[in-house]
């Protein structure tokens, strides 16, 4: 009786564990591969929260109007391993993100890159996460 209800509790725990991974959503779901997105703005705000760290920016359009964009990137675990620190990104900063829209119109993109003032170049997306890889031709 006590190895039944270990292994029941051991498998409640591994589906408690998995319930995250099922509310994680992929590329192809909200963002639209065929709407490539370069915007150049100044940063707003950066969060560096989990599931996916977020960069919002100003962007003056060519008729003058300001639009806020966010785009979305990466877990900072992941962003950290790919260069980023906390302070990379600053209020102010004037960037430009490289990502794909979002199907919903909305002014959300998913980023591949965010090229810094001083231009260096990091990357804001996982390997893994549906985003299209860019052809070396």
């Amino acid at each position: 009786m006590k190895t039944h209800r270990v292994l029941w509790f051991g498998a409640f725990g591994l589906l408690l564990a998995a319930l995250p991974l099922a509310a994680h959503h992929s590329f192809a779901a909200e963002y639209d591969a065929n709407k490539p997105v370069t915007l150049k703005g100044k940063i707003t705000q950066v969060e560096w929260i989990n599931p996916h760290s977020w960069v919002h920016l100003e962007v003056t359009g060519e008729d003058g109007k300001v639009v806020n964009w966010s785009a979305e990137t990466a877990p900072p675990n992941t962003l950290y391993r790919q260069g980023w620190r906390r302070n990379s990104l600053k209020e102010g900063d004037e960037v430009i993100i490289e990502g794909f829209a979002a199907k919903d119109a909305s002014h959300t993109i998913t980023a591949r890159s965010v090229q810094t003032p001083d231009g260096k170049r990091l990357l804001a997306g996982s390997p893994s996460d549906g985003i299209p890889q860019k052809s070396e031709k």
